[in-house]
C-alpha cells in the first residue's frame, strides 16, 4: 500500500537526529499555522515524519492527528511525545488517501506533496477532510526557475540516487504546477509565497472552495 514506507523506515533514526536547518523560518511557519486556526481546532498532519511539528504545535491546539506511511517514523514520534509529556497528539499509519476522515479545522502537509505520485488524488482527499472554511497549510519543494546547482542536483543526481535505493520518488513540480493542482482539487489559495533566500520550497495556505 505504501510504496516508500521501507525507504523512510530505514532513514527514521537519521531523520530523527537531523536539526532544523533554518529555525527562524520554521518558527515563522508554525506561527502562520497558529494564526489561521483557533485553539480548539482539530488538526490533521500528513507526512508527519518523526512528529516534531505536531509536538511543537500541540500546546496550541485541542487535538492533532499525525500521520505518516512509515511505522518507523511514527515510533520515533511516539517516543518524542512521551519524552516531552505531550498527550494530545495521536500517531496514525496512513497516507493522504486513507487518513482519518475528520473533518478537520486544519490539515498540514510540510515537505510532502512533491513526494506523492498522485498529487491530484491526494489534494482531492485533503479537500474532503477539511471542514467548511477549514484551512490547508503546505510547504512544498518546487523546481527553481533558473538552472542552478539545486536544479542540476535534482535532474542529474537524484535519478542516480533513486536507482540505488537512496532516494524516494520526487515530482519535479513547478510553482505553476502546484498552484494548478490546488485549483483542480477545489482549494482556494489565500496565501502563496516562496521561502526566503535560496530555499526553493513554497508555502501555500488554502481553503476548501464551496
Amino acid at each position: 500500500m505504501y510504496d516508500s514506507a521501507k525507504f523512510w523506515d530505514k532513514t527514521a533514526d537519521k531523520y530523527a537526529a537531523m536539526p532544523v536547518r533554518n529555525q527562524d523560518a520554521y518558527d515563522a511557519l508554525l506561527d502562520q499555522v497558529r494564526a489561521f486556526a483557533a485553539p480548539d481546532s482539530t488538526v490533521l498532519e500528513l507526512g508527519c515524519g518523526t512528529g516534531s511539528t505536531a509536538i511543537a504545535l500541540a500546546p496550541s491546539f485541542d487535538h492533532i492527528v499525525a500521520t505518516d506511511v512509515s511505522s518507523g517514523m511514527l515510533e520515533k514520534g511516539r517516543e518524542k511525545a512521551q519524552d516531552q509529556q505531550v498527550g494530545n497528539v495521536e500517531f496514525v499509519l496512513a497516507d493522504p488517501t486513507d487518513a482519518p476522515a475528520g473533518p478537520f479545522d486544519v490539515v498540514l502537509a510540510f515537505n510532502l506533496l512533491h513526494l506523492l505520485k498522485d498529487l491530484d488524488g491526494a489534494l482531492s482527499e485533503i479537500a474532503a477532510r477539511l471542514k467548511p472554511e477549514g484551512v490547508f497549510v503546505s510547504k512544498t519543494f518546487c523546481m527553481p526557475e533558473r538552472r542552478d546547482l539545486i536544479w542540476a542536483l535534482i535532474t542529474v543526481g537524484l535519478p542516480l540516487m533513486q536507482a540505488i535505493g537512496k532516494a524516494p520518488f520526487f515530482a519535479k513540480l513547478s510553482a505553476a504546477d502546484l498552484e494548478n493542482a490546488f485549483t483542480r482539487a477545489g482549494l482556494t489559495i489565500v496565501e502563496n509565497h516562496k521561502a526566503p533566500g535560496k530555499d526553493p520550497r513554497r508555502t501555500i495556505v488554502a481553503r476548501r472552495s464551496e
